[in-house]
């Protein structure tokens, strides 16, 4: 299930609706990313601390690439139930972005599943992210570090 959406959700209950009377779960992987309040060391910004970030995207484009990746996950590992939640517009501190969830019946297709669609809407996912700091609006850029990551899940 794909939701790319303004408003916050509610962690328990998203997965409690994603696991609801499935008897077939065994492990159920979850990630929730944050607005931080700092901008990462190394990555070229001349100060640190982030007052709020936007999220823009491209309304029907996004939905349909996390829709392609999702698939690409539920093909490559035996889910029963994932789920990617995406928020958009302005953001502080501290407020939920992301919510990604994977469900099967081992553990470990739920972790790498989860995993993998965290690398992938890391590096892949269209959503661009304008953080407002302390010397003003700046595009966040790519990090090879993250590509890093994400280039495991080519070989795989």
């Amino acid at each position: 299930m794909i939701r790319v959406q303004r408003d916050d959700f509610d962690i328990g209950r998203e997965l409690d609706a994603l696991t609801a009377g499935r008897t077939d779960i065994g492990g159920l992987a979850s990630f929730v990313g944050l607005v931080r309040d700092f901008v990462n060391p190394g990555s070229g910004a001349d100060t640190a601390a982030i007052h709020g970030m936007t999220l823009e995207h491209y309304p029907g484009m996004t939905e349909k690439m996390l829709t392609e990746i999702e698939a690409e996950a539920n093909r490559r590992w035996p889910l029963q139930a994932s789920l990617i939640i995406h928020r958009y517009g302005a953001l502080r501190p501290g407020e939920r972005i992301v919510l990604v969830a994977c469900a099967a019946a081992h553990r470990e297709d739920a972790l790498q599943a989860c995993s993998f669609l965290i690398d992938w809407l890391k590096t892949k996912a269209p959503f661009w992210k304008l953080e407002d700091t302390d010397a003003g609006p700046r595009w966040v850029a790519a990090k090879e570090s993250d590509d890093d990551l994400a280039a495991r899940w080519d070989k795989a």
